[in-house]
């Protein structure tokens, strides 16, 4: 038997060496159930680990829309599906939670992870209605009403996805990453306050009906604009109006200047040199050839 046979007939006996590289050693390890599940909850480069963040990231999006129209009057029906709807989604959440708790290294940790907590505070209202007897919806409305502003925060789980460098799957340039961030950061804050506003102000206050007035009040007030046409009636809502002035006076600006400190510090790492050849002007200390079309960058013009 020549070499070549016998080599062959190794390998179809035993399919595993053919992996091996030198040494014995494998190129790839075989994941385990567990790893894997922990790969694809985080993974954004393959299609399934893309496919299953653009699902949760719709699914946000479903919920925090339930939200806003659950505010508005309704027909009975309606209510009803958006009930069934909202139930069906918070079913996902779980499955979610379970399968990051599953998958992670350390699952104590993750308990503790603040956005696993705030994957609870995104299931716990609807759990909570699902299992209060039918009397109790007529003897405590308050309560309900202070379980269903806890549906607000929901928004926050959006915060996931933010603290990636790989926004949007890597679409976007890392610079326009931050002002994404911050833009998204306003509009968080302005929902969670105007949730919360809509809350303690629409029992009492005859110019706050639903989600709208609500937001159009939280803008309003942050942009220190005022036209007075809608103000807080309660203790509740000025506390709330104040909470939220505080907040935009201080995060906004906060988050504005860690942007300009990231472009600053990136301008710095930047030579002013010519391509002789497209004519950019902007390049990296260390950069030889042009990163836009390739060209030798002339030595003489590093400043």
């Amino acid at each position: 038997m020549s070499g070549h046979q016998l080599k062959a007939n190794q390998t179809r006996a035993n399919p595993k060496k053919e992996a091996s590289g030198k040494g014995g050693k494998k190129s790839s390890q075989v994941r385990s159930l567990r790893e894997t599940v922990q790969f694809y909850m985080i993974d954004f480069r393959t299609p399934l680990g893309k496919a299953i963040d653009i699902f949760i990231i719709l699914l946000n999006l479903l919920v925090v829309m339930l939200f806003v129209i659950e505010t508005y009057p309704l027909s009975a029906g309606t209510q009803e599906i958006l009930w069934r709807t909202e139930i069906a989604a918070v079913s996902l959440f779980i499955i979610e939670y379970l399968l990051r708790l599953y998958g992670a290294p350390d699952r104590w940790a993750y308990v503790k992870d603040g956005y696993s907590i705030i994957d609870i505070v995104a299931i716990m209202p609807t759990l909570v209605l699902m299992v209060l007897p039918a009397t109790f919806f007529t003897h405590d409305i308050r309560f309900i009403q202070t379980i269903r502003v806890m549906a607000a925060f929901r928004i926050f789980r959006f915060l996931r996805f933010m603290a990636k460098d790989h926004l949007l799957f890597g679409m976007i340039s890392p610079g326009m990453i931050n002002v994404a961030r911050l833009v998204a950061s306003i509009f968080i804050i302005l929902f969670v306050y105007s949730g919360l506003f809509y809350f303690v102000e629409e029992p009492l206050n005859p110019d706050v009906q639903n989600f709208g007035d609500a937001f159009y009040f939280v803008v309003v007030a942050v942009s220190t604009v005022g036209f007075g046409d809608i103000v807080p009636s309660s203790s509740a809502g000025r506390l709330v109006t104040v909470a939220m002035i505080i907040s935009g006076i201080i995060f906004i600006p906060f988050q504005a200047a860690r942007i300009f400190r990231a472009w600053l510090r990136a301008s710095s790492q930047d030579r002013t040199v010519i391509c002789t050849n497209c004519g950019l002007d902007r390049h990296d200390v260390d950069s030889k050839y042009c990163k836009k079309c390739g060209e030798a960058l002339p030595e003489s013009g590093e400043s």
